[in-house]
């Protein structure tokens, strides 16, 4: 039996313990709304006030899709940001990532919209592609710059909203930034065997969640590594975790960006496990990493 791959830092592992406390390591074995609690409380447990003078607002976009509004105190950048949260398609809402989204809004002093995308199996593909995608548009309609952010399946679907705005000639798209994005790996090679056990999330649960999710194989909006063609995309910000099976998605996308001559930044956080960005304030890595994230929101975002 192979050793499974494990961080050594001490604020990493801190925070694993704290969250297999919350959300057992197989939890896709549970039923949907169980998975859909046991994310809930993690997420509370992880909490965070938001910045003082956050302004908060909870709106519809199209007369259904909700989405809340952050704007700080002091919000100098023209641009906004669109944020889509991660969870497998299946967890997460606007209160899961409610603490990231206010803190990123607060360091890039820029106006942001967290979107409460449906969700898998109630909603498969394309359900949640399309509603972030009709906020994408909404926000573009009066013409300021925008970056668009998300982690994990967040980040699948930001890379994806952003491949389709450029195939349908929309701009003012200026940045965006992808966290430990799932895109459409392989599942047989390279950090899908390397870590294949990783803690936080696994290969096979990877494979479950895409299974839950049901998107078309061939459709790179889909799965924004088989796009035949990444030139013209906006510039980027793609972030890994060394721990992580989706760690060579990121690798292989900002590549490939680079190669089709797109500004990319990649950072590859070395102590990191999936879901790092909770970790913010328990492990210095993890603080890092949300600071360099930060840092290129706000530049995009002041572009």
């Amino acid at each position: 039996m192979t050793e499974r791959p494990m961080p050594s830092e001490a604020g990493i592992l801190a925070f694993l313990k704290r969250c297999e406390d919350f959300y057992p390591a197989d939890a896709v074995s549970a039923d949907i709304a169980r998975q859909r609690r046991w994310y809930d409380a993690l997420c509370a447990a992880f909490d965070a006030a938001a910045p003082a003078g956050m302004a908060k607002e909870d709106a519809l976009v199209a007369e259904r899709i909700p989405v809340r509004r952050y704007r700080p105190a002091a919000a100098s950048a023209r641009a906004r940001v669109l944020y889509i949260h991660g969870g497998g398609f299946v967890v997460g809402s606007l209160d899961s990532h409610d603490a990231i989204c206010a803190e990123l809004a607060e360091a890039a002093g820029a106006e942001l919209v967290s979107v409460d995308y449906r969700l898998s199996p109630e909603h498969v593909w394309p359900a949640a592609f399309d509603d972030c995608w009709a906020v994408l548009v909404d926000l573009l309609l009066d013409g300021r710059p925008l970056v668009v952010a998300g982690d994990s399946a967040g980040g699948n679907l930001a890379a994806g909203i952003v491949l389709k705005a450029r195939d349908a000639g929309l701009t003012g798209i200026v940045g965006q930034a992808l966290v430990y994005p799932a895109l459409g790996g392989d599942l047989v090679s390279g950090s899908y065997v390397e870590m294949a056990d990783a803690p936080g999330l696994s290969t096979a649960d990877v494979a479950w969640y895409r299974d839950v999710y049901k998107a078309p194989a061939g459709d790179a909006h889909a799965f924004p590594l088989g796009a035949e063609d990444l030139a013209g995309l906006p510039p980027a910000f793609v972030t890994a975790a060394r721990f992580d099976p989706l760690r060579d998605d990121a690798r292989a996308y900002a590549a490939r960006l680079a190669l089709a001559g797109v500004s990319v930044e990649f950072r590859e956080e070395p102590q990191m496990v999936h879901a790092w960005l909770r970790a913010r304030f328990m492990s210095e890595g993890a603080a890092a990493g949300f600071a360099a994230l930060c840092n290129a929101v706000a530049r995009m975002a002041a572009s």
